[in-house]
């Protein structure tokens, strides 16, 4: 019987990394999608109080991005370009890839988790898993992955 041994729980300050990438990766991707909205405006900002209904749309817009990014990269690899680099990956706790439904509640646990100054992020340092709290809101974890080893050269 072959049994895979427990993945190992990322910890704090590879998370915090992964996610500085990511949200760098994101950044480039809002302003992309902001300077092909501009010619809509006249070059000025989108604004709520200028265009209030391009506003909605725009922040819509955005919050899609940020869906879709984390949204596709989780359920097709379970792994941003962030966590890539990082050795990091998202899974449910049975060890799958996340669905759609997944990607939406830990996004929205990942906002709770930020909203007390940082807390729920912080609580990976006391949890026995290394858990945050959107972690075990959403039903996923994040662990790390095993370096891959070279195959050896023949001698």
């Amino acid at each position: 019987m072959d049994t895979q041994p427990a993945p190992t729980p990322a910890g704090l300050m590879r998370r915090l990394a992964a996610m500085l990438y990511d949200t760098l990766l994101l950044a480039a991707i809002a302003m992309v999608a902001t300077g092909l909205l501009l010619p809509l405006t006249g070059g000025k900002a989108i604004t709520a109080e200028s265009h209030p209904a391009l506003g909605a749309a725009y922040r819509a817009l955005l919050l899609g991005i940020v869906f879709a990014f984390y949204g596709l990269f989780w359920t097709r690899r379970g792994q941003t370009l962030g966590m890539q680099s990082w050795r990091l990956r998202v899974e449910r706790e049975d060890g799958g890839l996340l669905g759609w439904n997944d990607v939406l509640r830990r996004l929205a646990a990942a906002l709770l988790s930020l909203l007390p100054l940082g807390l729920g992020w912080l609580w990976v340092l006391f949890d026995p898993g290394k858990r945050a709290w959107h972690d075990r809101l959403s039903g996923t974890r994040v662990v790390l992955v095993p370096k891959h080893q070279r195959p050896k050269r023949p001698s």
